[in-house]
């Protein structure tokens, strides 16, 4: 009985209760498409349900919960997250054979968050009964937030980011506390890194960051079989991450340079011809300095033939980097406007409801959205708060890894040291690879993680408030 009341099977009661809430009970929730469902749905075997509805109605305002059945393949589009979903469409065609029901994938997402959330909490709640209490309301408050869980009943990718960067490190630590680690964990704990790193193509270059962590993880046993199994894998997320930023359709990579260079280096800059000569771009390439890829009044079209001899094959991601390199005040400036739009979970232009529920175009639901509100009301979106956590993370961080001297503990606190680079890398991958575009969508995963990093850093704080009162009592008896 006293095992059934643990407070990770307490979590897992609640945590469950709140996903059926929001997402099955009552008016459907979901994230309404602004136009980036496409990717997956040709590539899942997926459709619009509506083949006559109207752009306002199917774009921007407005959630489904439906989707027709069509071919697969229709188009290809590289990511972790076509497995996942074509799981959730085989599951919905045998309850509904003439719709999918987007909310079957909602609970393959919400019972992989809930199992993530079951992991960190058994193994790190310590002794301390009072510090598994506050990482479970913790990750039940965060994690549960209306704001991350809308996503589940979508076609976006930000999911899988979510829910298996929570499953990395759960798995990641329920390594280092097992007393005799199992293979069977150690695939899963690779498993759910390939499918982070292979969610989505900005995620690719994390997965070099892992795959060297995971050759920490070879050493956890004194067993050649054991070191062999982690060497390989993690050289295979070392190639996936290879494999995942070179398979990215050329079009998109196309898309995602124009963003880069004219939304974001040029964007408002104070001498677009000299920023031009600096990546080796002609200057007649000015007039499209503020344009974005999908705007239609531009000087010269984004797909005009000319622009390919003239910039996609003049201009890579390494050039972008040499750039900022050689003006980091601009880069600085660029991390300022990030940290504006960066505090925010949810995309707020994206609609929450059906069109049915009667509700107006775009409005969005507010349900259990006490985090991700006051993250986006009362949380400073400045670079230098940003600076600060990260500033403090990183102490304590290295602080912990320095003062233990035992394997399975540095492991840890290298797990948690990534996580905090993982951000980093989730912060800067935007600004090089997207320029300004729809930034506060784009640093979800940032959001994640600076999430985790606040859970951590309270659990931390709140475990030697615990241990200090626990020594003064034992000092008085």
């Amino acid at each position: 009985m006293r095992k059934l009341f643990a407070i990770e099977n307490v979590y897992v009661l609640l945590a469950s209760c709140v996903a059926i809430w929001l997402l099955f009970a009552g008016e459907f929730i979901g994230v309404a498409d602004n136009g980036d469902f496409l990717r997956m749905m040709g590539s899942a075997g997926l459709n619009y349900y509506d083949a006559s509805e109207s752009y306002e109605d199917r774009f921007f305002g407005y959630a489904h919960a439906y989707f027709a059945y069509d071919h697969f393949f229709r188009g290809f589009y590289p990511s972790t997250q076509f497995i996942v979903v074509t799981i959730a469409r085989f599951i919905g065609k045998l309850f509904n054979g003439s719709a999918f029901d987007v909310r079957i994938l909602g609970g393959i997402y919400a019972a992989l968050l809930i199992a993530a959330g079951y992991l960190i909490i058994k193994y790190n709640k310590t002794k301390s009964v009072t510090t598994a209490v506050v990482l479970a309301l913790l990750m039940l408050l965060v994690f549960s937030d209306i704001g991350y869980l809308a996503y589940f009943n979508s076609l976006f990718g930000e999911p899988v980011s979510f829910v298996f960067l929570l499953l990395t490190i759960g798995l990641g630590l329920l390594l280092t506390k097992q007393e005799e680690p199992s293979r069977r964990t150690l695939a899963l704990f690779f498993a759910a890194i390939l499918f982070l790193v292979c969610s989505k193509t900005q995620n690719a270059p994390i997965g070099v960051g892992f795959a060297l962590l995971g050759l920490r993880y070879a050493w956890l046993k004194e067993d050649k079989s054991w070191r062999k199994l982690a060497i390989i894998l993690s050289a295979v997320t070392f190639l996936a991450s290879v494999v995942m930023y070179a398979a990215a359709p050329k079009d998109f990579k196309h898309i995602n340079m124009y963003q880069t260079v004219f939304f974001g280096i040029l964007n408002q800059s104070p001498d677009v011809e000299g920023d031009l000569k600096d990546l080796g771009l002609p200057s007649r390439l000015s007039v499209l300095a503020g344009t974005n890829y999908f705007q239609g009044d531009t000087a010269i079209k984004q797909n005009d033939p000319s622009l390919k001899a003239e910039f996609y094959d003049r201009i890579s991601h390494m050039d972008v980097l040499l750039f900022y390199l050689k003006h980091p005040a601009r880069l600085i400036s660029k991390m300022e406007y990030a940290a504006e739009n960066g505090m925010s979970i949810r995309p707020y232009y994206l609609g929450s409801f059906e069109k049915s529920e009667g509700k107006p175009s775009g409005a969005i639901a507010y349900s259990y959205s006490t985090w991700s509100e006051f993250k986006r009301h009362h949380m400073p979106n400045a670079l230098w708060f940003i600076a600060v956590v990260y500033g403090l993370y990183f102490a304590v961080a290295v602080f912990e890894w320095l003062r233990r001297y035992d394997k399975r503990s540095r492991i840890s606190a290298e797990l948690l040291i990534l996580l905090g680079l993982t951000g980093i890398f989730s912060f800067l991958i935007p600004i090089l690879g997207d320029g300004q575009a729809d930034m506060g969508k784009h640093l979800f995963l940032f959001n994640v993680v600076f999430d985790m990093m606040l859970v951590a850093g309270v659990v931390w704080l709140v475990y030697q408030m615990v241990c200090l009162a626990s020594m003064r009592s034992s000092r008085i008896v």
